[in-house]
């Protein structure tokens, strides 16, 4: 029978105004106790309470206008074309194309315009800017987009946000004033407006200039690019009212309260000298490793580890969800199963042909040449009618696939991730490679106790690192597929993903596979944006993660022995790492990544 209930019927007129206002009837709505989000066509918006508070329906109507809004006003190519590299510039740039969107639809509907206030306001209670102090609190994206949005629609910033907004409005005003202004001339073109909006972000030094649609992919060494990054973290530092002296300051008495940098709290195990026992005093260190004894200086740390955890999936949930996640996840990518399966299927042969035993023939003695029997007849004596077997050499590998388990992956990314690692490791296994799944996010959003600890600390400047970690171990090296198959339906539920910080991520699953006893190790990275973490980046600069999981990124291409490939999913990573690749669809994830390992494997 039907559900009839009031909270349905809310749902199906909600639904019904999301396709008229987006113009599209495949418009599909579902509501989540987490937080709101939109994959394409599908929306997720609060739930309301069953008695249908009117705060809670404006809410949902809110996020669900907003989304309706962005499927027709906003072209997701044309914004990752234009979009700036660096991560501040690159943050404000979404927050002012929101504003645009969400402009359009408040020009155009009164009820519209109430709705979006509403969810806006929602969003402000968890934003740092609503809780800001000085100006080095607040996050110029959040501010920069209400004003822009102030500009646009003539609507004051909501009273939470007001005070951090004046923060930074004098010195916004003072360089991109104008720029505000010209804003509005170009609100129904997209490219126009992101045009201004390059200029104003370069005015407000935080980009160097418009950003050309491939010139990220011209390449260039990579060293350079990472002093020209270290140029802009200061620069940025020094173009922010209020901000320039408590980035630019040496963080003299903070290591006391802070964990140490993550040269030596994250890689323990490179202390040891050359020719030492290793952690676990049974193997000795592998040669190899020898050059991770020298790492350079950093300025990254982390406020506090004590809250970070590194999780099995069995230890986030019990076998009876997990049973059930894996289900979904195979009810819902079913008709993609079989391409990927092909596939993988297809570099299945490619390595097993590479194993291939070979023969040395014309031998004085081994196994008796069938093909020479007409020669053994004739000469009985005769040599050199023997064959012996010998095998080709294919060295001893493990892979790791390292996804990123953040909230924007969330509907049909993460689930073609999940699928696509999980026939991966089914079919390396048949090869005899050994291959390991991580996954990597936050326990909670917006810092979590690490901040608490912060907070109760007095705020001190440049805290670090500001949220917790969470590391989760889908499939150990070691561990059969067939073991850890329903672990990967762990990607599934609902609020795992949350933020995502990639340079801690990445050598953590890098020091997992330096311990490794294989020859031959081979590190995949699954992504589709730069590392972003809003309680991190609202208290220091604003490449600070960025500029992290550059040096760790070097370090590995350049001194480690693990072999390190990307994929970045609509977000280009050709700039971070040396061999990487992004596609626009997450339906070319599983070829792509069969692709990368079988080009791998080829020049072996």
């Amino acid at each position: 029978m039907a559900d009839n209930s009031p909270l349905e019927q809310f749902k199906q007129v909600l639904t019904g105004t999301s396709r008229a206002i987006a113009h599209d009837p495949e418009v599909e709505l579902a509501f989540t106790a987490d937080a709101p989000t939109q994959a394409g066509k599908n929306f997720r918006v609060p739930m309301p309470g069953r008695s249908l508070p009117p705060e809670q329906i404006a809410e949902a109507r809110g996020f669900a206008d907003s989304f309706a809004l962005r499927l027709k006003h906003h072209d997701v190519a044309r914004h990752a074309a234009l979009r700036p590299h660096e991560a501040m510039a690159g943050a404000a740039f979404d927050a002012i194309e929101t504003a645009r969107i969400e402009a359009l639809g408040s020009r155009a509907m009164d009820g519209v315009k109430g709705n979006l206030t509403h969810a806006l306001e929602m969003r402000l209670r968890t934003d740092p800017i609503s809780r800001a102090q000085a100006a080095e609190e607040v996050p110029i994206s959040t501010a920069l987009a209400l004003m822009v949005r102030e500009r646009l629609t003539g609507q004051a910033v909501p009273e939470i946000a007001s005070q951090g907004v004046d923060l930074l409005r004098g010195w916004i005003e003072d360089k991109a004033g104008s720029d505000l202004d010209a804003l509005g001339l170009a609100l129904d073109d997209q490219a126009a407006f992101a045009s201004l909006a390059q200029t104003m972000l370069e005015h407000l030094d935080l980009t160097e200039g418009e950003i050309e649609p491939n010139e990220a992919d011209e390449g260039g060494d990579e060293s350079e690019q990472e002093q020209e990054q270290d140029g802009e973290s200061d620069d940025e530092g020094q173009g922010e009212a209020g901000q320039a002296e408590a980035r630019a300051e040496p963080q003299e008495g903070e290591g006391e309260e802070s964990e140490a940098d993550y040269d030596s709290s994250e890689m323990d195990d490179m202390d040891d000298t050359d020719g030492d026992m290793g952690e676990d005093g049974m193997q000795p260190v592998n040669p190899q490793r020898r050059n991770w004894d020298h790492l350079p200086q950093s300025d990254y740390k982390s406020w506090t580890t004590k809250y970070d955890e590194v999780v099995g999936a069995t230890e986030l949930a019990d076998e009876e969800e997990l049973n059930r996640l894996r289900a979904y996840l195979d009810q819902q990518l079913s008709g993609l199963q079989g391409a990927v399966t092909r596939l993988a299927n297809r570099l299945q042969r490619r390595l097993m042909a590479q194993q291939n035993r070979s023969w040395d023939f014309d031998q004085e003695e081994g196994l008796l040449d069938a093909a020479r029997l007409a020669r053994i007849v004739v000469s009985p004596g005769s040599s050199l009618s023997y064959k012996v077997e010998r095998e080709t050499k294919f060295r001893d590998t493990v892979v790791t696939l390292l996804i990123d388990n953040s909230g924007s992956m969330r509907g049909r990314p993460i689930s073609i991730a999940a699928i696509s690692a999980d026939i991966m490791a089914r079919t390396l296994e048949r090869c005899g490679v050994k291959t390991e799944i991580l996954g990597f996010t936050t326990r909670a959003w917006k810092g979590g106790q690490s901040r608490e600890d912060w907070l109760a600390a007095g705020r001190p400047a440049m805290p670090g690192r500001l949220n917790d970690l969470r590391h989760i171990v889908y499939k150990k090296a070691d561990e059969p597929w067939r073991h850890a198959r329903r672990n990967l339906g762990l990607m599934m539920r609902e609020g795992l993903l949350k933020e995502n910080i990639d340079g801690e991520a990445l050598l953590w699953a890098h020091n997992r596979l330096i311990a490794r006893p294989e020859d031959r190790r081979i590190l995949m990275v699954i992504s589709d944006g730069a590392p972003v973490d809003d309680s991190t980046l609202s208290v220091n600069h604003g490449g600070y993660l960025e500029q992290h999981l550059r040096r760790v990124i070097e370090m590995i291409e350049s001194r480690s022995p693990v072999q390190l490939v990307a994929i970045g999913i609509g977000h280009d990573v050709t700039r971070y790492y040396r061999r990487a690749v992004t596609i626009m669809d997450a339906e070319q994830l599983g070829g792509t990544m069969i692709e990368q390992l079988a080009g791998l494997f080829d020049e072996e």
